[in-house]
């Protein structure tokens, strides 16, 4: 539900801040899918339908459960939107080394893998013994190894160099 900026009265959050895994009551909530959650400046419609313009001092990955201040005080909640999955079953450890390989974003749990829809991924694992089904469902993937929230990218810093075999 997209609204005109010319009708729409945008609550302007420059100081806006992250709130990481926040509980108690909420004045609005942001339903976002993965990649909507990784933002700095952008305008937003809340749940509500009020128009919300995000402007951080760095670009954040937001999580589900964590909220944004407003300059105002308000606590606007984050929610994870549902949005196009697949759902690998099989070899759990050997399809998620096949899919990190690739720097997926994946979703691990004990007995099954998410990962965004991709046409070529789901062939590439199907022609390795995996069962794909495509789901929807919120995407929370895990986080880099290195203490961030995105896998995006792939320095392991300046002394640590090496080549992928794609």
């Amino acid at each position: 539900m997209m609204m005109q900026a010319d009708s729409m009265k945008d609550q302007v959050a420059g100081r806006m801040r992250r709130v990481g895994h926040w509980t108690g009551p909420a004045s609005d909530r942001l339903v976002l899918d993965y990649e909507g959650r990784f933002l700095r400046r952008k305008r937003l419609i809340t749940a509500s339908g009020a128009g919300l313009l995000v402007d951080l001092p760095e670009t954040v990955s937001l999580s589900a459960g964590d909220a944004l201040e407003t300059a105002e005080g308000q606590m606007i909640e984050i929610v994870a939107a549902s949005e196009p999955l697949l759902r690998i079953t099989g070899d759990l450890t050997r399809l998620a080394w096949h899919i990190g390989n690739r720097h997926t974003p994946c979703q691990i749990a004990a007995d099954h893998l998410l990962i965004r829809a991709d046409h070529v991924l789901a062939d590439m694992l199907a022609h390795l013994g995996a069962a794909v089904a495509p789901v929807e469902a919120p995407f929370t993937p895990e986080g880099g190894a290195y203490g961030h929230g995105r896998t995006q990218g792939h320095d392991h810093g300046p002394a640590h160099h090496h080549g992928h075999d794609h």
